[in-house]
């Protein structure tokens, strides 16, 4: 699923003016001085790691542009000031710190790329663990695998397997890294063929809690390989992971921007899509958004050819539009031209609710709440509050051969609705939680009452707001992955990160 893609290239310089105004620690400032007594504690630890690893890895403190970018998140929610930044260059340098942090029950962050939104999700006070040193793209072709570095970004993998003709399920927009796709989910424009992003791995490179390393694949450790499709950092810390690749011609396909005027007709071009589709090259993301105060929708569309078959997409090509921006291209170029980052330095939140049919009344059910929140939210420095329509075949969970920690069920696949809130004052964070919360249960209730079975469909955990319960994302799998990491991680060394906790 994508976020806030861009909208309107007449946007863009707007959007700059949306940045988070606060400054004081807990919401952003990356040079925030701390007191003395806790300034000589957590320094102790961070001198314990870099006097305990190879030359290789480094330590940075504040003051240093490393440090600044091994904390930097692109949600200004999720930005804290650590003691210090750690940079491992070796699985055992990984190793050796976890064991000292959890002698020392120091907090500690793990960070791939930088996009998870919920505070403190990848992101501390403590010392900040960064992968960018894991970084390579290794490619097999006798396997057709890629070995994969955790301190990648996926537009650098796109890349790096263009000359072999060959992909990787990964991201729709530009900016993610490696880790929060691998171990969280991965809702793609290829998921319709290949499934979610870990439903290709065939192989983690783990660093347990006790700073032993292994190799996890479903044959050498069957339990780890099923917690670590979803249940994220729980069980140690990932350097490297093995997908395999898919075949990749030119692709079309990019954005189609409508005025307010043409929602309601792109509206009934969405469910007709939706009803008609069943070719699993197709892909189509919608977004209605209000970017401070302006209304404004986005249609991504995609296939995973150089042209697509007549009649897919010719609905939504002959609404008038705003802007279109749709070609032949690399599969990196059209990823790489809907500018997320555009978005940058807000406090953010995501939530998302599954769909079993995307009709016009559900349609406008979600216009209606993109206009009430927006207008509702206008005071509390909401510059962008955006509504999504993410639509995806019924055999999208079909293409795995092990179960998964998410989703519980592959019984169906699901289209969703992804809620997006950019704001700027951090006074006003238990008001827009509230807000997404009230919405996303409103939709529940809605499409219920329109005869949809969704209301326990399992929440996607790299969308799920900061108060959503463990049973709601990993069901009757939650026992299970409790237990797993109980014996993996029976110091809890874990526990002094942050995300899900089991």
């Amino acid at each position: 699923m994508v976020a806030f893609a861009d909208l309107s290239l007449s946007f863009l310089s707007g959007l700059s003016g949306l940045t988070a105004r606060d400054h004081d620690a807990s919401s952003g400032s990356l040079d925030a001085a701390y007191t003395t007594g806790t300034v000589q504690v957590r320094s102790t630890t961070c001198a314990q790691i870099a006097a305990a690893v190879s030359s290789s890895s480094k330590v940075y403190y504040s003051g240093s542009s490393q440090y600044i970018k091994d904390n930097y998140h692109w949600a200004a929610s999720s930005n804290q000031a650590s003691q210090c930044s750690f940079e491992p260059a070796t699985t055992e340098d990984v190793g050796i710190a976890l064991q000292i942090l959890g002698q020392t029950q120091t907090p500690f962050g793990i960070k791939s790329g930088g996009h998870a939104t919920n505070a403190g999700f990848s992101s501390t006070p403590g010392v900040e663990i960064a992968l960018y040193s894991f970084s390579e793209v290794v490619y097999n072709s006798t396997t057709q695998t890629a070995t994969l570095g955790m301190g990648l970004i996926w537009d650098d993998v796109y890349v790096a397997l263009e000359p072999y003709g060959r992909t990787v399920v990964g991201p729709k927009i530009t900016g993610i890294g490696i880790g929060g796709i691998a171990l969280g989910g991965g809702y793609s424009y290829l998921t319709n063929q290949y499934g979610l992003g870990f439903d290709s791995v065939v192989a983690y490179e783990l660093v347990m809690p006790n700073g032993t390393v292994a190799e996890i694949t479903d044959s050498t450790d069957p339990d780890l390989f099923f917690a670590l499709r979803g249940g994220f950092n729980n069980f140690g810390i990932v350097t490297t992971v093995t997908v395999n690749t898919h075949p990749q011609s030119l692709v079309w396909g990019g954005l189609v921007s409508y005025s307010q005027n043409q929602w309601e007709a792109a509206s009934s071009a969405i469910a007709n899509y939706s009803a008609k589709v069943t070719d699993p090259k197709a892909s189509m993301y919608n977004a209605y958004n209000y970017i401070s105060g302006v209304p404004i929708m986005a249609n991504i569309l995609f296939y995973d050819a150089p042209t697509p078959p007549k009649g897919i997409f010719d609905e939504f090509l002959a609404i008038p539009s705003i802007v279109t921006l749709v070609s032949t291209r690399r599969y990196v170029d059209l990823v790489q031209s809907l500018p997320l980052n555009a978005t940058a330095g807000l406090r953010t939140v995501f939530s998302s609710v599954a769909m079993e049919e995307v009709t016009v009344p559900v349609m406008d059910m979600i216009v209606n709440e993109t206009t009430f929140w927006s207008k509702k939210l206008a005071g509390s420095s909401a510059g962008i509050v955006t509504y999504g329509v993410d639509v995806f075949l019924p055999t999208i969970y079909d293409h795995v051969a092990s179960p998964t920690a998410y989703p519980p069920s592959r019984c169906q696949g699901y289209s969703f609705i992804e809620l997006f809130y950019g704001w700027t004052e951090s006074k006003y964070d238990s008001t827009i939680f509230d807000a997404v919360d009230a919405s996303g249960q409103h939709i529940i209730q809605s499409l219920t009452a329109d005869g949809q079975d969704i209301a326990n469909v399992a929440v996607y955990p790299n969308h799920a707001p900061p108060d959503t319960s463990l049973e709601r994302m990993y069901g009757d799998n939650l026992p299970r992955l409790q237990a797993i990491k109980n014996a993996v991680d029976p110091d809890n060394v874990m526990a002094l990160t942050g995300g899900w906790r089991f």
